[in-house]
Formats: C-alpha cells, sequence, structure tokens
C-alpha cells in the first residue's frame, strides 16, 4: 500500500491539493497530515480525492472545534486523531505526530514500524534503532505550505517495501492561480 505523507501546509491549499493529487496518480491510497493545517476549511480541497485523510494538529492548531467536526463528518474521507494517532495501514503500525523529539522518543519504544512527523519543515527520512532490537522509520516529510525559504515538499512510502521518496510541488502553482483571480 502507498502512502502520501505530509505536513504543515500552514493554509495553502494549491500546493496541499497539487501533493494529494500527484500522489493519488502515483497510486497513494490514503494520506497522513502530520499537522499544522491552521484553517480546518483548507482540507476541503482533499474531498474529491476520496482518498482516506488521518490528520493530527500541530502547534499552529487554528479552530479545533471545526476541525473534529469535520473529521467526524458522516461519510467524509477526513479523520482528525487530535494530537497524535496510532493507526494501522498495510498492515504496518504507524504512529503520527507533530514534534520531531517526540516522534524519535516514539519509534525507540519499537511498537511501531513508521513514524511520521513534521514542525521543523525540513525533510528527513532516517531508521532509528528501537529497544526490541530492530528499526524503526522516522519520517519527516518537511512543509507541503514551502514556509519560508523552504521547497514545498512531501514524501510517497510504500508500505510494502518501506521505502520513502521525498517528492517537491512547485511553489509557483501559488502564484499562477492568484494572477488567474
Amino acid at each position: 500500500m502507498k502512502i502520501c505523507i505530509l505536513s504543515d501546509s500552514h493554509d495553502h491549499i494549491p500546493l496541499l491539493e497539487a501533493a494529494v493529487r500527484d500522489a493519488r496518480a502515483l497510486g497513494a491510497k490514503a494520506v497522513l497530515h502530520c499537522g499544522d493545517v491552521v484553517a480546518p476549511s483548507t482540507l476541503h480541497c482533499l474531498e474529491q480525492f476520496q482518498l482516506p485523510v488521518h490528520i493530527i494538529h500541530g502547534n499552529n492548531t487554528g479552530d479545533l472545534y471545526a476541525l473534529t467536526r469535520l473529521g467526524h463528518k458522516p461519510g467524509g474521507v477526513l479523520r482528525y486523531h487530535g494530537m497524535d494517532a496510532g493507526i494501522e495501514l498495510g498492515g504496518r503500525r504507524i504512529f503520527l505526530v507533530h514534534y520531531p523529539h517526540y516522534a524519535r522518543a516514539m519509534a525507540a519504544t519499537g511498537d511501531w514500524d513508521l513514524v511520521c512527523c513534521g514542525h521543523s519543515h525540513t525533510v528527513d527520512i532516517e531508521w532509528l534503532p528501537h529497544v526490541r532490537g530492530g528499526k524503526a522509520a522516522l519520517v519527516n516529510p518537511g512543509t507541503i505550505g514551502g514556509v519560508g525559504q523552504t521547497q514545498a515538499t512531501w514524501v510517497m512510502g510504500d508500505l510494502q517495501t518501506m521505502r520513502f521518496d521525498v517528492h517537491e510541488v512547485s511553489k509557483s502553482i501559488e502564484f499562477d492561480q492568484v494572477g488567474e483571480a
């Protein structure tokens, strides 16, 4: 099973939408958003793809009440888990959290095959040893919002092979859409 891992969209709808469109075209069956959505209405652009979207909040939370309502809409694809989440997809145990230091600690427990985080706006893919003698994948996809001078990035993960590939979305997409308005 392939998944789209992203974080820190910070209300950059065109970039978020482009990443999920690309991921779906590449075979993604689910989206993991590791926080800092900001305005919950940002997520409406993902409904068109009809992929399950697992969301946590970060330190730029926006309206948590609206996010909770959106994440529990009957028949909706968005699932809001709160400040962190433990889920299973494709036979893998996955933990989502916003903060990298918390993610590193969770990876060390050996309870998770994959731990995903955000916050730093920097891509980081590592294999960390854990207390059970194995290794857990730690994936920080950077920022799909392209916050600051960084690139707009996301990660495609293959849960069968546990391979993770970094993808970029051109930040010019936002400027192109502004020019069309």
